[in-house]
Formats: structure tokens, sequence, C-alpha cells
């Protein structure tokens, strides 16, 4: 029998590839997604798979919710095993400074889809965390492991750190549900996702390949001076979600962090986006600072790697790539 997949926020960034990688393997998803910071340009090529249902609907809206529980149940008896992921999420860097703009999706709207998870009868819940409930320690030799105390900045620091403890509370509620005996599930954090589909300069990658594209130069804040991160491509974050969903003992209601190893200095992310582009010396202007800022985040992904089958296959250079590849074809360059 085959598999049902449930997915909120399914055209952005980490939505729109698992259904692609599930429609795939043959099996089959509904999901949705009320186009906060997205379309369904993202999922042209699969959208009219027979493997397939979509609707505009919005996490928080109590009738349409209601709409996709009855979907599920009436449906739940042809399948082998029945996952919610949580995709929705409001993530981009602009909104996290905005308690309000956050809290509703990432914290309530998660919550009652674990909800109804729990209702229907699901197999299990993915929630999708982020490396941001870190906050400031977020390195150390190895990488930062899981079960290591967390370093928050507080709010007279930074109202930055709202969207990161309210993820953290998410995964407080999906553990609570697995120890009750509810559903089973897990989080996981990702390190810096970032997608060729992700065409709005809201991100670094994406902010980095716009400007130089355009004028061949780009501004980054004051902090990139010595700022390093590690990136990891949509394809490597959503082959793990699907790990940790077919490998029962990973559905423990811990978390697992999601990460590549390769480390970069913003600026040798530019030069990565510029040699992509053809662009030899790109002008790199300093402007602005970011309050609170970890000067690094390496995440340690050997709990993921132990428990399930998942290594990341795409490195930066080649996820660049990509992006570049698509943002050409999509501009007709």
């Amino acid at each position: 029998m085959k598999k049902l997949y449930v997915i909120s926020g399914m055209t952005g960034m980490t939505g729109n590839e698992l259904a692609r990688q599930i429609v795939k393997r043959g099996d089959d998803v509904i999901g949705f997604d009320n186009f906060f910071a997205s379309s369904t340009e993202t999922i042209k090529d699969v959208i009219d798979s027979e493997h397939l249902e979509f609707f505009e609907g919005d996490i928080n809206n109590d009738a349409q919710m209601k709409e996709l529980e009855e979907k599920v149940t009436a449906r739940k008896a042809e399948y082998e095993k029945v996952t919610y992921i949580n995709c929705a999420a409001v993530v981009h860097t602009e909104h996290f400074y905005h308690v309000d703009r956050t809290f509703e999706t990432n914290v309530i709207g998660m919550k009652k889809f674990l909800e109804q998870a729990i209702r229907v009868g699901a197999d299990s819940y993915i929630n999708c965390s982020t490396s941001e409930v870190y906050s400031m320690a977020s390195w150390k030799e190895g990488g930062v492991k899981e079960d290591d105390f967390l370093l928050l900045a507080t709010a007279e620091h930074s109202q930055r750190t709202s969207y990161a403890t309210g993820k953290l509370l998410t995964e407080f509620f999906m553990k609570d549900a697995v120890e009750r005996g509810m559903i089973k599930g897990c989080s996981l954090r990702f390190a810096n996702v970032y997608s060729k589909n992700e065409l709005l300069a809201k991100h670094v990658i994406p902010h980095v390949i716009t400007s130089l594209m355009k004028d061949g130069k780009v501004t980054l804040l004051e902090n990139s001076k010595v700022n390093k991160r590690t990136f990891l491509h949509n394809i490597d974050s959503c082959a793990a979600v699907l790990a940790v969903a077919d490998t029962d003992a990973a559905l423990d209601g811990t978390v697992y962090n999601v990460a590549t190893e390769q480390e970069v200095s913003m600026i040798e992310l530019v030069d990565v986006c510029a040699k992509a582009i053809g662009i030899e010396k790109p002008e790199i202007i300093f402007e602005g600072y970011r309050e609170s800022d970890p000067q690094r985040r390496v995440l340690s992904a050997a709990k993921i790697k132990a428990r399930t089958r998942w290594e990341p296959t795409i490195t930066l250079e080649q996820g660049i790539k990509m992006c570049v590849d698509y943002r050409r074809q999509v501009e007709g360059k």
C-alpha cells in the first residue's frame, strides 16, 4: 500500500521539494499553502500529478483546516501510513523582530496542525524547526549537538529571539505528544536552508545572487566581515525529513540537527556566487549591523546520520550553480 503525506506550507522552500520527492516515490500528497511568500510556480512540475492534491489554504484558518481534516479522514484507510509534515512558518529575517508575525503561524499553527494529526490517527508528525534555537551558542569543535545547552539572547538584546523561542516551544509540543503516546514524531533543526526556487532577496543567498546579477556588487551587513555559516540545499533537507519519517526508531520525540560540515565565511559565499555567475572580482559594500548575531553556526549532524541513512549530497558550489542556472532560466538570460 502507498503512504500519504499531509504537508503544510507546500509551496515554500521545504514543502515544494518534499512534494517532488514524495511524488517521485509513487506515494501521495495532500498539501496547502496561503502563498505568504511563495506561489504554485514552485510546484508547477508536479501540481498535475495524480499523486498530488493541492489547495490554497491557511494553517490559521479553522474552516479550511476542518476541510483538510475531513479530506484526510475520508482517505486514511487507503494508505499503509499517514504522515503529517509541518513546513508552514514565517521565516524571512525581516519578520524575526515582529513577535505577532511569527507566533500565530509558527507556534499556534504548528500546535493545531499537530492536534489534527492526532485526531485523524496519523502515524507520525514531523516538525520542521530551525538552527535559530541555538542563538548565540551555535558553534563548538565538532559542531553543536542537540542535547547541548542553549544560550539565547534576551528581549533586551534582540526581539529576533522571539522567533527562536517560538520554534523551540514547538519542539516541546512535539516531545510531549510523543511521550504521552499520542503520536510518533520528531523535530528537525535545519541550518540555513536554501533553494533555487527562492527568488526573492529575503535571505542571504538569493540576496547575493540577485545583487551580483543586477549590479556586479553586493551590500552586506558589517557582521559579515566576521560571520561564518554552513548552508544546506533543500534537496538534502527534504531527504532528511523523509529519512526520519521512514525510520520508526527515529520518531522518538527528540530533535535532529540537519546540516552540512562545509563552513564558509560570508566573503567566501559571495565569491562562490560570483564564480557561478562569471564575475571575477565582486565588489562588497558593508552597511548596517545586526544585534545578537552569532559569528558562527555549525551543527553536528552525527545523530541523524547514526539513526538513519541520511547524508548531505550537494556541495555549496553545486547548489549555488543550480540557483544561478534556474534564475537565468526564469529570467530568460
